[in-house]
C-alpha cells in the first residue's frame, strides 16, 4: 500500500534542538515544507554521517521553506546526550524528534516491532500534512541529503505547476516535461 497523499496523524512529541527540549506537534508541521528523517537509533554508525550530511545542508533545506526533523524511537534525553558527545551530532541544528512511544514511527510505518525501532525513512511532507515522497532503506544503507533535498524542490515544483513533471535528475531551472497525448510514445 503506498503511502503518497496519506495526511500524516496527530502528534505531540518532545525534541530537543540547540541545547533546548520543546515539544513539536502536528500543528507546528503544517503550512510548510518537511523532511521527516527516519534513523534506527542514536550512538550508532551510519546514522550519525546521515545526520551530520543534513546539517551541512540544512540551510538550503530552510531556503526552499522545509523544515527537517531527525526522529528516532529514543528519548529527547538521549538525543541531548548524544549531542553533546559526539563531534558529528553537535553540528545538528534542526529538531530531533524522539519518539519512545513509537507514535511517528507507526504512523509512517517505520516502526519495527520486534527492536523497538525505526527503519531507515525519509519522508517529504507537503504544508498540508500529506506524504509526497518516500523511501526506506535498509538498515546498512545510508542516504544522501542532496538528493533529498532535489526530491523537496521537484515536489515543490510539481505542487506549483501542477500541469507539469520532472524527469529524472530535473534540478531547479532544468527543463520539465508537460504531459499530453503528444507526447506517447516520444520519450
Amino acid at each position: 500500500m503506498s503511502l503518497i497523499n496519506k495526511e500524516i496523524g496527530d502528534f505531540t512529541v518532545q525534541a530537543f534542538r540547540n541545547g533546548e527540549f520543546k515539544t513539536v506537534t502536528k500543528a507546528d508541521v503544517l503550512g510548510k515544507w518537511a523532511l521527516f528523517f527516519f534513523y534506527p537509533a542514536d550512538f550508532t554508525f551510519v546514522c550519525p554521517t546521515e545526520l551530520e550530511e543534513l546539517a551541512e545542508n540544512y540551510d538550503a533545506f530552510k531556503a526552499e521553506g522545509c523544515e527537517v526533523y531527525s526522529v528516532s524511537c529514543d528519548t529527547h534525553f538521549v538525543h541531548k546526550a548524544w549531542h553533546d558527545e559526539s563531534e558529528r551530532i553537535s553540528k545538528v541544528t534542526y529538531p530531533m524528534l524522539a519518539d519512545p512511544a513509537h507514535v511517528l514511527a507507526e504512523d509512517f510505518e517505520v516502526l519495527i516491532p520486534a527492536d523497538g525501532l525505526a527503519e531507515r525513512g525519509a519522508f517529504i511532507v507537503d504544508p498540508d500534512g500529506k506524504i509526497q515522497v518516500y523511501e526506506v532503506t535498509a538498515g546498512g544503507i545510508g542516504r544522501n541529503a542532496e538528493e533529498l533535498l532535489r526530491l523537496v524542490q521537484a515536489a515543490k515544483f510539481v505542487r506549483e505547476h501542477g500541469d507539469q513533471v520532472c524527469p529524472a535528475k530535473w534540478q531547479p531551472g532544468a527543463e520539465t516535461l508537460k504531459p499530453s497525448l503528444d507526447l506517447v510514445g516520444q520519450l
